[in-house]
């Protein structure tokens, strides 16, 4: 049975850690130490030793007692998108958490931490036919996936998994999400003095501003969108800036139209570039892939299942427009789709989560066992 007292003091403690990119270490340590009494073999991978950061990934094992089912995986990332050092909790009468506003709550993925942690302690103590449960708790997802991407999936065994990395509705899941190209220009101009000689430089900043007026942006349609997010150049107000550097994105469900808008973009600037009398070195990379599952797939119908047996009257699946561990895990063939948590306003001081939908969520994970532990590989 899952404990809501215990869902909110874990949380709780998981919040109160300062566990930005990078520096995910208290959480795993806390973590690692809960698997372990729980009777999960653990281990951390290298993935922080590639990237610079604190620890690595924290994966963990449990062997199933339900020898025929299929090995899951479960999934949460354990870094947050900026510093809670700061942080101070709020709790609303009627079950919201939420910081005071001056930071972000952090409950993404906290939560998802929470969740698993919590049915997985639950299935235990139930003892119910279980299936090997792998877990895979994340550093660096909010910042390019980068603890998914430098994974050791040679340990891993599972080939079915569920990431509890969604926002509302709580017990949703997120069926299909884009591929990713980020798109990085470096436009080069040539400097003059703003006053004296204009005519003789070539403005790097004027050159960017072409190609970004002439790329489409946006919305393209009901499967791409793409943005140039980050512009920065120029020395000072008197000095035709000869260098700016430009920083984008192009997504998509469809990796032709993918692949027609980062062109897009692409022929942008070298062509804004070229009638300037300018260069651009523009660089492309692709961040994670798409995936995509059928609401008839195995894998979505078990955790429909898992929803309405936690109680959820109606499970909601539904595409998603951003990325996640689950793009890296189902590239490394474990296919895997998000589960929603039902926390709002991620990434924002006014960040918050329900209680209530935070225990329905373990409810979710500890029914997602149950489910897989009474089927045959």
């Amino acid at each position: 049975m899952i404990d809501q007292k215990r869902v909110r003091e874990t949380f709780l403690r998981l919040l109160r850690m300062n566990t930005p990119s990078g520096q995910e270490g208290p959480v795993a340590d806390f973590l690692e130490a809960e698997l372990r009494a729980l009777g999960f073999e653990t281990w951390r991978d290298g993935a922080g030793k590639a990237i610079g950061g604190e620890t690595g990934n924290l994966l963990a094992r449990r062997p199933g007692s339900a020898p025929e089912a299929p090995t899951l995986l479960l999934n949460a990332h354990m870094d947050t998108v900026a510093p809670t050092e700061a942080l101070e909790i709020v709790e609303e009468p009627d079950g919201v958490i939420r910081s005071s506003g001056t930071t972000i709550l952090g409950a993404d993925d906290k939560a998802g931490l929470t969740a698993i942690l919590e049915g997985v302690r639950a299935a235990v103590a139930e003892g119910f036919p279980m299936p090997t449960v792998e877990i895979a708790f994340t550093i660096a997802e909010e910042t390019g996936l980068r603890g998914a991407r430098h994974l050791d999936y040679s340990s891993l065994t599972a080939t079915q998994g569920y990431a509890f990395d969604g926002g509302k509705p709580v017990g949703g899941i997120i069926v299909a999400a884009p591929s990713q190209d980020n798109v990085t220009a470096v436009v080069h101009g040539v400097a003059a003095h703003a006053g004296a000689a204009p005519e003789k430089g070539v403005s790097a900043i004027r050159i960017a501003a072409e190609a970004i007026t002439r790329m489409p942006l946006g919305r393209i349609d009901d499967e791409t969108t793409a943005n140039i997010g980050v512009i920065h150049g120029g020395h000072a107000t008197n000095i035709v800036p000869d260098r700016v550097e430009c920083r984008g994105e192009a997504r998509s469900h469809n990796d032709e139209k993918l692949a027609r808008q980062t062109r897009a973009m692409v022929d942008a600037f070298n062509q804004a570039a070229a009638a300037a009398g300018g260069r651009a070195d523009v660089r492309v990379e692709r961040v994670y892939s798409h995936f995509g599952f059928s609401e008839s797939d195995p894998l979505v119908r078990r955790a429909v299942t898992a929803g309405s047996r936690a109680g959820i009257a109606e499970v909601v699946t539904r595409p998603g427009g951003g990325g996640s561990d689950a793009n890296i895990f189902n590239t490394h063939g474990i296919a895997t789709v998000v589960v929603g948590l039902g926390y709002d306003n991620v990434h924002a001081n006014d960040e918050y989560m329900s209680l209530a939908d935070l225990t329905t969520a373990a409810r979710v994970a500890l029914e997602l066992l149950r489910v897989a532990g009474a089927e045959k590989a």
